[in-house]
């Protein structure tokens, strides 16, 4: 391309390629980029004429060459796929009348920020550097899917807006990134797809607006995460996916509101998490799914928790902050897989970790209980008879205060009408106390009940007495086997 054959606007911008000096065709600082369909030939540069310098444009010795353009119209179809770029590239500012095409393309740098944009292609794009796309505004689809950038993503309060795209409108499914993605503020309505992604420090998505009513907001399907995943102070309409994910740092949602009302809200089943922090939060609208997920510090404040959660196989370290057990226990009811043994053997776990014995033996309670439910009925009996006398052995003193009463009464009637002795020559003195106790304790024999023998209603009364002795010493046995094990 001759240089006679460029505008004016374009003449400047090649001028300044070889020298890596920046041609501004701003008016004014904050002028409205999204009316740069309306911008005259003075800030019009044609595509291929920025395609030509990058890939052929001319040098100077001893200047590094780069492209930096702000405030112009890119008019025509920016095509570099598969090209290799050794010049920065700046189009800051700038109204692009066609999606640009980055596919399978390298570079050394990529900066977009603040531009105005129908979509972007850049599958299987290679950045040296860094990709800058910071305040920028998509009208269509952003295609990143298997890039790989060494540096970080910069997409701060940008928007990313395609009403009639049947695909996601943010793909980074594959991309490789080996620094952070950095998103505070985006706004996008449609799906963002990061399944398959690795990033190599962290993900900051606080403050975003991701909608998606019905569907999927996020996508991130094993992800790997080397540091934190920020979703702070950001609304989501839609699920948020994390299946198998792998997250070394914090998985951090507080102050945000998730809603996906009729549906899950946050899928991470079979994740791998550092910390998940649930808190500062209004509860979440929508089911959230922890099932086979593993987490070492789970943060979860009990006003979060959805109506509906799955807990199956969820295995944490520590659950904080440290709440009442009756408080915890809700959750754990309103498991939609119904009675989940494992996640009360979980709760019961973490409140042994931290010394709180009393709370971990109330879950154990509650576990008994709601297995009850699941019963025959005529077992759902005798699980009513181990709770009323001894909370299922973990309520011991209950079997005390049983005893003491049976034993009582036991005393008092046969201490007003004494039992007749079966050999008088050979019976010890008769004590109602000890006769009672004979009754009561199944092992232990004080040779009073081999002496004598009731008769009448009495008869039936020391029926009584063994038969309840048997029921309490088999549950306390039980609880207390029971509890030993699990320590």
């Amino acid at each position: 391309m001759e240089i006679n054959d460029l505008t004016q606007a374009e003449q400047e911008v090649w001028r300044a390629f070889p020298l890596g000096d920046s041609v501004d065709f701003r008016t004014a600082p904050d002028e409205d980029i999204a009316l740069g369909g309306d911008w005259g030939p003075e800030r019009i540069v044609r595509a291929e004429v920025l395609r030509a310098l990058v890939l052929n444009g001319p040098q100077e010795a001893g200047e590094i060459a780069s492209l930096s353009v702000a405030g112009a119209r890119v008019v025509g179809m920016l095509d570099l796929q598969y090209a290799t770029i050794d010049h920065p590239v700046r189009l800051r500012n700038c109204y692009f009348d066609e999606v640009p095409r980055f596919y399978a393309s390298r570079l050394r740098e990529l900066n977009l920020s603040e531009s105005v944009l129908p979509g972007l292609t850049a599958h299987a794009m290679r950045v040296d550097g860094v990709l800058r796309m910071t305040r920028s505004r998509f009208r269509g689809v952003v295609r990143l899917a298997g890039a790989k950038i060494a540096g970080s993503l910069f997409m701060e309060s940008s928007e990313i807006i395609a009403p009639d795209a049947e695909e996601p409108v943010l793909q980074l499914n594959q991309a490789a990134i080996g620094d952070d993605l950095r998103a505070a503020g985006l706004r996008t309505h449609g799906q963002i797809r990061l399944s398959g992604a690795s990033v190599a420090g962290s993900v900051n998505f606080n403050t975003t607006h991701l909608s998606n009513p019905g569907g999927s907001a996020i996508d991130a399907e094993v992800l790997v995460v080397e540091g934190n995943i920020l979703l702070r102070q950001a609304r989501v309409e839609g699920w948020v996916g994390l299946r198998g994910a792998r997250i070394a740092g914090r998985l951090d949602l507080s102050y945000s509101t998730l809603s996906n009302p009729g549906s899950s809200a946050l899928l991470a089943s079979s994740a791998t998490i550092g910390e998940l922090w649930l808190r500062e939060s209004p509860p979440v609208e929508g089911g959230v799914v922890l099932r086979s997920a593993q987490i070492d510090v789970l943060l979860l404040e009990p006003q979060v928790v959805p109506g509906q959660v799955y807990l199956t196989s969820l295995v944490y370290t520590s659950l904080i902050p440290h709440e009442p057990a009756e408080r915890r226990l809700t959750m754990l009811e309103q498991d939609g897989d119904g009675y989940v043994p494992h996640a009360y053997e979980q709760l019961a776990g973490a409140y042994r970790r931290t010394g709180d014995d009393f709370a971990a033996r109330r879950v154990q309670l509650a576990k008994q209980r709601r297995l009850r439910g699941t019963l025959p009925r005529y077992a759902r009996v005798w699980g009513y008879v181990q709770d009323a006398t001894v909370g299922y052995g973990f309520r011991p003193l209950r079997a005390c205060g049983w005893l003491l009463s049976l034993l009582a009464i036991g005393s008092v009637a046969y201490g007003l009408h004494h039992p007749h002795a079966l050999k008088p020559s050979e019976a010890p003195h008769f004590n109602p106390v000890f006769y009672t106790l004979d009754l009561l304790l199944p092992v232990i024999s004080f040779g009073q009940e081999e002496a004598f023998a009731p008769a009448g209603w009495y008869q039936y009364l020391a029926y009584a007495l063994i038969i309840t002795g048997w029921i309490l010493a088999t549950t306390v046995v039980t609880g207390v086997t029971r509890t030993v094990s699990r320590q």
